[in-house]
C-alpha cells in the first residue's frame, strides 16, 4: 500500500466517522424525544448502533481475510453514504431504532478493516500508522458535535437539514475512496480465497484466534479501556455539571480533552511502540489512565481536574496505539483481519456494557465516589492480567 492510499484511507476514515458521530451528536436524543419515544426505549435507540459492531466486526474482517479487504471497505463507504439519508423518512420513533440498526453496521466494518489492511502494508510501522488512522477517525468524532450543534442552530433545530449534512459527508467518504477501491489488483488481499473455501477458512481463523491465549489478553485489556472510555465520557460531564456545578464552557473544555488528547498523542505512542515494543506503553498506560480516575471524586478545581483528564487521555491513547499493532503481530499473516475483527468485536463488548454497569453502581449510595474508582479497578485488573500472562504473550511466526 502507497502511501497515498494510506492517507486516502485516513481520510475516509475521518469523513465517515464525522458523518456517524454527527448523526448522534447531538442530535439522537433530541431527535428521538421529538419522535415521542418511550422513556424505557430511550437506551435502545442509543445503544441500537453499536449492536452490529458485536454481530458483524469479526465476521465481516474474516471474510476480508479471504476475498480481499476493498470489497468491504465499498460496503462500509455504502452504509456510510446511504443510512443517513434514510433519517429523513423517519415518521415514528420505532423506525429510528431500525436506521440507527443498519447504520451501525459501517463503523462495525470499516475499522477493522481498515486497521487490517494497514497493519499487512506496514510491518515496520504498524503501531505508527494505525495510530495515525485512528486519529484521523478523532478528528472526524471531535469536529462532528460542533458541527452539528452550528447547523441546528442555525437552522432552528431542523433534523432534516442536519441528516442531509450528515449524508453529504458520508457521501464524500465514499466517493473519496472510490479511484482506490476500484483501482485493479488487490495489494490487500491476503488469500484470494475461493468461494467453496469461504465457511471452513473463516471457522479455522476463529478457532485460531480464539485459542491463542495472548490474543484473548490484549482483547482483555482493550475491552476494559473501552468499558471505562465508555462510562467516564457520559458520566464525566453530570459530574462536572450537576455535582460540581462548573458552567457548560468548562465542563465541555474537559470532555472535550477526551477526544483532543488521543488525536495528537495517539500516532506518537504508536511510534514508541514500533521502537521499544508493545508491552511497555499497554503496561504503562494502564497504570496512567487508571490512577487519575481514582483521583478525580477528590477535587474540585477546574486546573487539576482537566490535568487527570489530560493524564487519563495519555493513559489510554498509549494503550489503543499498541493492541491493534499486538494483535496483528499475534495471529498467523491469513488471520489478521480475524483477529481485528475480534478485538474490535470485544471491544464494543465493553464500550456497551460499561455504562451500564457503572450505572448500576451509580444507583447506589456511592453514586460519582462508587463510579470513578470502579474505573481504576477495571484497568488495573486488566493491567495486572497482562502483566502474569507475560509467558505466553508472544509473536507468532
Amino acid at each position: 500500500m502507497k502511501n497515498s492510499v494510506f492517507w486516502t484511507i485516513c481520510i475516509m476514515g475521518m469523513l465517515a466517522i464525522l458523518s456517524s458521530t454527527m448523526s448522534k451528536n447531538p442530535v439522537l436524543k433530541p431527535f428521538a424525544s421529538s419522535l415521542g419515544t418511550p422513556a424505557e426505549w430511550s437506551g435502545v435507540v442509543g445503544a441500537a448502533s453499536t449492536i452490529p459492531g458485536i454481530l458483524v466486526s469479526l465476521p465481516a474482517a474474516s471474510l476480508s481475510d479471504v476475498f480481499g479487504r476493498k470489497k468491504f471497505l465499498f460496503v462500509a463507504g455504502f452504509v456510510f453514504a446511504s443510512a443517513p439519508f434514510l433519517y429523513i423518512f423517519i415518521v415514528e420513533w420505532w423506525q429510528l431504532i431500525i436506521v440507527r440498526f443498519y447504520h451501525g453496521f459501517a463503523t462495525a466494518i470499516f475499522v477493522p478493516v481498515a486497521e487490517a489492511s494497514i497493519a499487512e502494508a506496514f510491518p515496520k510501522k504498524r503501531g505508527e500508522r494505525i495510530a495515525l488512522f485512528s486519529s484521523s477517525t478523532y478528528v472526524g468524532r471531535g469536529i462532528a458535535p460542533i458541527l452539528g450543534a452550528t447547523i441546528l442552530t442555525v437552522t432552528n433545530s431542523n433534523f432534516h437539514i442536519l441528516y442531509l449534512a450528515v449524508g453529504v459527508f458520508g457521501l464524500t467518504a465514499l466517493i473519496t475512496a472510490l479511484p482506490f477501491l476500484f483501482k485493479s489488483g488487490e495489494p490487500t488481499d491476503v488469500q484470494g480465497g475461493k468461494r467453496k473455501d469461504v465457511i471452513p477458512k473463516m471457522f479455522q481463523g476463529w478457532r485460531t484466534t480464539i485459542r491463542n491465549r495472548a490474543v484473548l489478553t490484549v482483547c482483555l485489556v482493550q475491552a476494559c479501556q473501552y468499558y471505562v472510555y465508555g462510562a467516564f465520557e457520559f458520566y464525566v460531564s453530570g459530574y462536572l455539571k450537576e455535582f460540581i456545578g462548573f458552567d457548560w464552557l468548562s465542563t465541555a473544555v474537559i470532555t472535550a480533552s477526551l477526544i483532543a488528547v488521543p488525536i495528537f498523542a495517539k500516532p506518537y505512542m504508536g511510534r514508541m511502540s514500533d521502537k521499544i515494543g508493545r508491552r511497555i506503553p499497554i503496561v504503562i498506560g494502564c497504570i496512567i489512565s487508571g490512577l487519575p480516575l481514582l483521583a478525580i471524586p477528590f477535587f474540585h478545581e477546574f486546573a487539576i481536574l482537566l490535568l487527570l483528564s489530560v493524564a487519563y487521555g495519555m493513559g489510554f491513547a498509549a494503550v489503543t496505539a499498541a493492541t491493534p499493532a499486538l494483535i496483528s503481530e499475534l495471529t498467523p499473516k491469513e488471520f489478521v483481519g480475524t483477529a481485528m475483527g475480534f478485538l474490535d468485536m470485544i471491544m464494543d463488548v465493553g464500550q456497551t456494557i460499561g455504562p451500564i454497569i457503572s450505572g448500576l453502581i451509580f444507583a447506589t449510595s456511592l453514586q460519582y465516589t462508587g463510579i470513578f474508582p470502579s474505573f481504576t479497578i477495571v484497568l488495573l485488573f486488566s493491567c495486572a492480567v497482562f502483566i502474569l500472562s507475560r509467558t505466553s504473550i508472544k509473536k507468532e511466526s
